[in-house]
């Protein structure tokens, strides 16, 4: 007969460690059903609620029922813009104590000249002269500040909220959270949106459905694109034409997107959670619907002569591409269209001779931006039209190179009007050199969730769960800037 020892077992039991090791993978199958089952309730939630272009009532009542956002890709320097520094011009020319170049640039003044306009009393540079008459509708927020001072992290960030990771953009979010004015329309439309600093992430949607992502018009690469809209003897563009199958009757066209929503429709029952198809469903619909009423609005020549010279339109007019730009995007908002963003056609990069390049870029955007404002106000369209003006970050106090500035990401200024802001107001201070925000700094998740709050919409309601995870434009931060609001 065997001897049995203290430490023997019966041969049927295992170890501790043999029994962690063979139920490991039990306890991922179990957080996968977790999953699966979170992502199938995400699933029916998203069916009951119909597409995602119907609009939807707001968290609260609204300020503004959409967005034009004229962005200034580059960086635009706010002490030659809208923060005047009267000490900086003093001290012109002394090392500075300011900075990563401390004690080696040499602080420079402005050299354009500022002056106060309209009974606010706003002080604006010399270079927006046409702007600076639409002073008491100007809400200047100067003590803007975002976290690095390189264009591609700061341009993704002023879209997105992150430089890190792939997110939804303002834009998408807006259109996931409000739906669309008009579903014969894009909810978000892009003009002339850049391929560089994040390029398609700047308007797409990320984790969001795929209908929420900017549709994109033009761009850098196209320049024919606006040429195209203006002129009695001009053929429209390439967007006019391509609008409509000229091969297929309208009722054949319908009986084929049916016939390819069935097909997605079963592929979309059969599986879990498939958004890459509910994208292909409203899209094609979306296509569809686009034929009837995007021709007549994309063809521009129906403007009258009063407003193209307003915007200054015009062959051979530096304003020329951006009034028309202007004027599209005046056209879109007033069709439906919740958002819509402008890139400017300059750039606002200047490193070098600012005393030239500046005064180049202000005066293709000047007289467009300000007729717009103009127009907006005259239709009864401006009180519920939020307008930005805003760059990725601003510029150094002190010099860099041949009389230019270097990125600033601690301190810059962008504008806001209509939808909800008050007019005639400058919010928050940069030091006294314009170097750093002092008084009321205002991030970008601050900045991302006031637009949302004018909006109607709770940027800390406004989620979307993911991976997991309920996801929002301001991550885990940002605050409402309630006193620029009326």
């Amino acid at each position: 007969m065997a001897t049995k020892h203290p430490g023997d077992r019966p041969a049927s039991l295992i170890s501790r460690r043999q029994m962690l090791q063979t139920s490991a993978s039990g306890f991922g199958y179990l957080a996968f059903a977790g999953l699966a089952h979170d992502a199938a309730a995400q699933d029916a939630a998203r069916r009951s609620r119909g597409s995602t272009l119907n609009a939807k009532a707001p968290h609260f009542p609204a300020r503004a029922k959409r967005v034009i956002f004229l962005c200034m890709n580059g960086g635009p320097s706010h002490v030659d813009t809208f923060d005047y520094k009267p000490k900086l011009n003093q001290q012109s020319g002394e090392t500075t104590s300011i900075g990563r170049d401390r004690g080696k640039a040499k602080l420079l003044g402005s050299p354009f000249k500022f002056a106060q306009h309209g009974e606010s009393g706003l002080w604006i540079s010399e270079v927006f002269p046409q702007l600076a008459k639409q002073a008491d509708n100007l809400c200047l927020i100067r003590s803007m500040h975002t976290d690095l001072p390189n264009h591609s992290q700061a341009f993704t960030q002023m879209h997105t909220g992150s430089f890190q990771f792939v997110r939804p953009s303002v834009g998408a979010w807006s259109l996931y959270g409000l739906g669309s004015e008009n579903t014969n329309l894009p909810g978000f439309v892009t003009l002339n949106p850049p391929t560089d600093n994040g390029g398609v992430r700047n308007y797409g949607s990320a984790f969001l459905p795929a209908t929420c992502q900017g549709t994109k018009m033009g761009g850098n690469q196209i320049p024919g694109f606006y040429a195209a809209l203006f002129g009695k003897d001009e053929e429209p563009g390439p967007p006019m034409k391509n609008i409509a199958n000229k091969n297929l009757p309208h009722d054949l066209q319908r009986a084929q997107i049916d016939l390819i929503r069935n097909l997605n429709q079963r592929k979309l029952e059969r599986d879990v959670h498939h958004p890459e198809i509910e994208g292909a469903i409203e899209s094609f619909e979306l296509a569809f619907r686009m034929q009837d009423e995007v021709p007549e609005l994309l063809d521009m020549r129906s403007e009258p002569e009063s407003i193209r010279k307003l915007y200054g339109v015009g062959s051979g007019l530096p304003t020329d591409r951006f009034a028309r730009q202007c004027i599209m995007a005046r056209r879109l908002s007033e069709a439906g269209v919740r958002f819509v963003e402008i890139t400017a056609p300059v750039a606002w990069d200047h490193h070098f001779l600012i005393q030239d390049a500046l005064p180049k870029s202000a005066v293709a955007t000047d007289q467009p931006i300000a007729a717009l404002l103009t127009d907006l106000k005259q239709r009864g369209l401006l009180e519920e039209t939020l307008v930005i003006w805003a760059g990725e970050f601003g510029r150094t106090p002190y010099g860099q190179s041949t009389f230019g500035r270097d990125h600033n990401n601690k301190g810059y200024t962008l504008w806001m009007a209509g939808g909800g802001v008050k007019g005639g107001l400058a919010y928050g201070e940069t030091d006294e050199y314009g170097y750093e925000a002092v008084v009321d700094p205002v991030h970008v998740h601050d900045w991302h969730a006031t637009i949302l709050h004018l909006l109607g919409l709770d940027h800390k309601q406004l989620t979307f769960n993911y991976g997991g995870r309920d996801f929002r434009l301001t991550d885990v931060y940002g605050n409402v800037v309630k006193e620029i609001m009326i």
